[in-house]
């Protein structure tokens, strides 16, 4: 009965949903993505607001947040791949597709070696979540993820220093 109550209110609510990530992206293929993963990120709590005034509401944030949180990722992703080719040593070594395959392939490993603890926030970190929602996922303090992001951060940059200035 639960499961048939909770589909019936996702199927009553998706084309509203729809219309109403039409505020945020035009792309299709982005409004699908983002009615489901609002609806994914709601199933834990979907229960309690079924037939509930304020489920559309309650909906619409959580669809604006994972909007936002999106938005963070691309824009983060961004600046980083800015920051690698505006520095003149990578453009030195962009010149040469092989070499720059190297380099990637260093960091890569780099980020892969890191100490599991680390390599988890500092991963979750680099793909656009905030630091509280690390740790509520994590299920440790905020002020952990920051000292695990930071020696993240510092591990890469010794690993890394031939690739320096």
């Amino acid at each position: 009965m639960r499961a048939e109550l909770l589909n019936t209110t996702i199927e009553q609510n998706q084309p509203l949903l729809k219309r109403i990530a039409t505020k945020f992206t035009q792309d299709p293929y982005e409004i699908e993505e983002l009615v489901q993963e609002t609806f994914i990120r709601s199933l834990s709590s979907l229960e309690r607001f079924v037939n509930h005034p304020k489920l559309v509401a309650w909906l619409f944030v959580i669809m604006r947040n994972v909007y936002i949180n999106n938005y963070r990722k691309i824009t983060k992703y961004r600046t980083i791949e800015s920051e690698l080719t505006h520095t003149s040593h990578f453009e030195q070594l962009s010149s040469n597709s092989s070499e720059s395959k190297f380099v990637m392939t260093d960091i890569q490993n780099a980020i892969k070696n890191l100490p599991q603890d680390n390599y988890i926030a500092f991963t979750m970190f680099m793909e656009g979540y905030k630091y509280q929602e690390i740790a509520d996922h994590l299920q440790i303090a905020e002020g952990t993820v920051k000292t695990r992001i930071h020696m993240a951060r510092k591990i890469l940059k010794k690993n890394l220093k031939v690739y320096r200035k």
